[in-house]
């Protein structure tokens, strides 16, 4: 790591839980100044969240300990290319003479194009990724595969640097063509430390007992959004299959399958041995996670899932399906066998029915699960960042001026 002060852009489309510890960190590490600039405030402010289907206002601290402002949007808000249009990043990045600028909004949406225009006018470091580990885009139209096969080469080499969250992204990244040295992998996190603290506050007996669970109760845990894509049907499913009648499964997440999962609990049979506990805000969320002895994840369309992370901090194993890009880097290292194919009813009721009747080996996980997930932590993020940032300073040949011993972060008002 050369000695350098690299003065950061971090343009981001809202603010998010995940990523705002990282940029507390990032503002607190002496090769940063940063700035995040955010398209909108959307989870810092109540607002609707189309896929949870209800108002959401995460209430955890996302816009504390680093400087930020906010850019006006001509558009709608909405999913089109004009949508998320933030006309003032050009001012921003342009005057602000930056190093690099971190771009953490989607190709598709007018701002990126717009700052990646005025950091080329700037001859600032442009840095973008995707969290992608294959092609298929959620709603699996072929013709989308074919045509990112295509365009993704071209567009990705428009990066000074690649930044990906996951082994599997960086592999797709490879297989597209782009060199090694072009890509980085940041390791996708949360906030380890916060994680395990709150799980060491709770009260693992009351919490169950508020579910109406005893102690020796073994506890199935489906914690996300219910949609389609999430598959949480399969669970249900697979829990009915399994047949392990002393065993709960708690559902921890709203959306449009509420009402056809218990609808389908009721004629599985299992209705009273399932739990829809519905929107769980973050403050809540190490509490249902310790409560609970495994987490299972069936999605068919998951580029990482950080609720992994979350849940293995908690001391909670998790068993996904194959298609979750976290089962790479977090579950196959230590727990293979609760790895299935996407769809498999079978495989995932076998991975109940033994996991269930086994609880001391369950428990034993517990520490296993923890000790893994601090090898994947925010500060592997940051150092990993700087990696990238000096790698895409150092290609485009801009010369740095400002040494460690006498930075100082300009404050920016939050606007």
């Amino acid at each position: 790591m050369g000695e350098q002060r690299y003065r950061v852009l971090a343009v981001a489309s809202h603010p998010v839980q995940y990523m705002s510890p990282i940029f507390r960190r990032m503002a607190q590490h002496p090769a940063f100044d940063l700035h995040v600039a955010y398209c909108h405030l959307r989870g810092a402010e109540a607002g609707m969240d189309p896929e949870f289907g209800r108002n959401i206002q995460w209430d955890v601290p996302l816009l504390e300990g680093y400087s930020w402002s906010r850019l006006p949007n001509r558009g709608d808000g909405g999913e089109s290319f004009f949508g998320q249009w933030n006309p003032g990043i050009w001012k921003l990045v342009r005057a602000g003479g930056y190093d690099a600028v971190l771009s953490f909004t989607g190709y598709r949406r007018a701002t990126f194009w717009i700052a990646w225009a005025a950091a080329r006018m700037s001859k600032s470091a442009f840095l973008f990724g995707t969290d992608a580990t294959a092609l298929s885009p959620r709603d699996r139209v072929s013709w989308k595969a074919k045509l990112k096969k295509i365009l993704w080469p071209i567009l990705f080499r428009l990066a000074d640097q690649v930044i990906v969250p996951s082994s599997g992204a960086r592999e797709l990244m490879l297989s597209l063509g782009l060199p090694l040295d072009r890509v980085t992998l940041t390791p996708y996190t949360v906030d380890n430390a916060w994680w395990m603290e709150k799980s060491s506050q709770v009260e693992r007996r009351a919490v169950r007992e508020s579910w109406g669970v005893s102690e020796q109760t073994p506890v199935i845990l489906f914690c996300a959004k219910l949609q389609p894509w999430k598959r949480p049907e399969d669970l249900l499913r697979a829990f009915a299959r399994a047949d392990v009648p002393s065993a709960m499964l708690v559902f921890a997440g709203e959306g449009p399958l509420r009402g056809l999962l218990e609808a389908e609990a009721l004629s599985l049979g299992v209705a009273p041995r399932v739990r829809f506990l519905g929107f769980v805000n973050q403050s809540q969320l190490p509490a249902v996670y310790t409560a609970a002895d495994l987490m299972v994840l069936p999605s068919e369309y998951e580029p990482f899932a950080v609720v992994v992370n979350e849940a293995m901090c908690c001391g909670c194993p998790v068993a996904a399906s194959d298609r979750v890009g976290a089962v790479r880097d977090l579950i196959i290292p230590i727990t293979p066998q609760f790895v299935y194919p996407c769809g498999d009813l079978d495989a995932l009721a076998s991975i109940l029915r033994t996991a269930l009747n086994d609880g001391p080996s369950l428990q034993k996980l517990s520490q296993v699960v923890r000790a893994h997930i601090e090898t994947w932590s925010p500060e592997r993020n940051i150092s990993a960042t700087l990696e990238a940032i000096e790698e895409a300073v150092q290609r485009l040949g801009r010369a740095k001026s400002r040494p460690l011993a006498s930075a100082a972060t300009s404050p920016r008002p939050h606007e």
